[in-house]
């Protein structure tokens, strides 16, 4: 089992919610699994993270259409902030507009950060969802 201090889960159905924590605690341990309905409540306790010195989550699964603020719009202010350590983040999406993975794509080749393109629904987690070596297809 993968150890983790972290992990970030943005999404606002609950059954997602329920899902991803299910799966993971079949790959992982970890103590801090948070939940956040909209990526503005999310961007808020990474901000918080930041000020108070504490490590940023080391996973992030994050929707792209949510109210409030979307992962894309989450995206855009992640990237901007300054954060030393690669996070690991999973676009989970239902749609299947082409627009979204080519939009994926190039946040991926633009940023810091590693990010993977999941469609749900995610029926199952592999450790290498949360592994920093693990390439994106």
């Amino acid at each position: 089992m993968k150890k983790l201090n972290s992990i970030y889960i943005i999404d606002d159905d609950p059954i997602t919610v329920f899902g991803l924590r299910k799966m993971l605690k079949t790959i992982t341990i970890c103590k801090d699994i948070t939940d956040f309905e909209n990526g503005r409540l999310a961007l808020e306790a990474l901000k918080r993270r930041i000020e108070l010195k504490i490590p940023c989550p080391e996973v992030i699964f994050l929707d792209i259409n949510m109210p409030i603020m979307d992962g894309w719009e989450f995206l855009e202010e992640l990237v901007s902030l300054n954060i030393p350590e690669k996070i690991i983040i999973n676009v989970i999406t239902s749609s299947i507009d082409p627009i979204d993975y080519k939009r994926w794509n190039d946040f991926r080749l633009n940023c810091w950060h590693h990010l993977n393109f999941k469609n749900k629904p995610l029926y199952k987690l592999e450790v290498t969802d949360l592994s920093r070596v693990h390439l994106a297809s």
